[in-house]
């Protein structure tokens, strides 16, 4: 596919009522650049290894709007205008695109621009048009996933072949997809050295935050018995779904979910209280901090918690919520700047 690209110059007090705008003369989705800070809510939701450190915001942002282009050059348009608004371009016969030149548009942009301005400030209201060839916007992100060792254990993609001869007990197939990461960083692999050294033959693991699956899916293979995941975006279960297929795994042994459990007391009695042995989390201090309370409440009796994505300077944070909780600090690992802290419920 080829696209254009409208690159838009505003700022931040803008953003919504542009987007909005723009919607109506059809263009449908915007990616937006901002330096606007995390709120705790936007932090409580990203279950990931590192957590964005943007510049201090200045206000500016930035609209992209990407426009698929047809093989004869017209831009395809989603939707049909409203009622009185300006119609341009031939509608295709689908009925509900049309089809515009790049100037059309830039130009429907641009008015579009000229009477937000008119109420209200949009900073320099600038637009840069680019185009991209042939970009496959889900596959193109793979080109930089390549396979990785973490001690005996191959992460290997799920569209390469195992190397012939290759001498590895545990050989881990993973598709992260888009919206997860691949295992590579320190704070996964810290996670994943301590699943080893803890799981025992059978256990159960609860895994929060659980994402393409990986930690899960590796203590199966380690010889737990089942696990149970939770995560807060959706994507995590087609995700979860192709990993457990690619590494011959039967769904019944991993159960996800979508839910915080940490606070949806329903979702702590679909997963079982007290009946795991381990409970694995690899997200940010600040977030286990408000994770760890609940955490005693899933372990059985000598049940381990394992954490990551803390940086080293913020370990207190996570030991001071783990000993709140009546955990006992059993061990501190480090690679890089991040840190792993497991605990005991006793």
């Amino acid at each position: 596919m080829k696209w254009v690209r409208f690159r838009i110059k505003t700022n931040t007090d803008a953003e919504d009522i542009i987007i909005s705008d723009l919607y109506d003369i059809g263009l449908e989705g915007a990616q937006i650049e901002d330096k606007v800070p995390l709120s705790p809510l936007d932090k409580e939701k990203m279950f990931v290894d590192i957590l964005p450190d943007p510049d201090d915001d200045d206000g500016t942002a930035f609209l992209n709007f990407f426009v698929e282009a047809g093989d004869d050059g017209l831009l395809l348009l989603g939707g049909e205008p409203e009622p009185g608004t300006m119609t341009i371009g031939a509608a295709n016969t689908a009925g509900d695109i049309r089809k515009v030149s790049k100037d059309e548009v830039l130009s429907m942009i641009e008015e579009a621009l000229s009477d937000i301005k008119s109420y209200m400030d949009i900073g320099e209201g600038t637009v840069e048009v680019s185009e991209t060839e042939d970009i496959d916007w889900l596959n193109n992100w793979k080109k930089y996933f390549t396979s990785f060792e973490v001690d005996d254990i191959l992460v290997i993609p799920s569209w390469e072949q195992v190397p012939e001869g290759d001498t590895h007990k545990y050989i881990l197939h993973i598709d992260p997809g888009t919206a997860f990461g691949t295992g590579m960083h320190d704070t996964t692999q810290l996670c994943i050295r301590n699943i080893k050294k803890y799981v025992k033959e059978g256990s159960k693991i609860l895994d929060i935050g659980t994402g393409s699956g990986i930690l899960g899916i590796l203590g199966l293979m380690f010889g737990a018995g089942f696990a149970y995941g939770t995560d807060l975006d959706p994507c995590a279960e087609e995700a979860v779904r192709e990993n457990l297929e690619n590494n011959n795994i039967s769904p019944d042994r991993f159960r996800l979910v979508i839910g915080n459990i940490a606070s949806d007391e329903s979702l702590q009695a679909d997963a079982g209280k007290g009946e795991y042995d381990i409970v694995v989390a690899n997200i940010l201090a600040e977030v286990l901090e408000g994770i760890t309370p609940s955490v005693p409440v899933m372990l059985k009796k000598g049940g381990v918690y394992i954490t990551s994505g803390i940086l080293n300077e913020k370990e207190s944070i996570v030991t001071d919520a783990m000993e709140r909780a009546g955990l006992t600090v059993l061990d501190i690992s480090r690679q890089g700047e991040w840190s792993s802290v497991v605990s005991r419920k006793d």
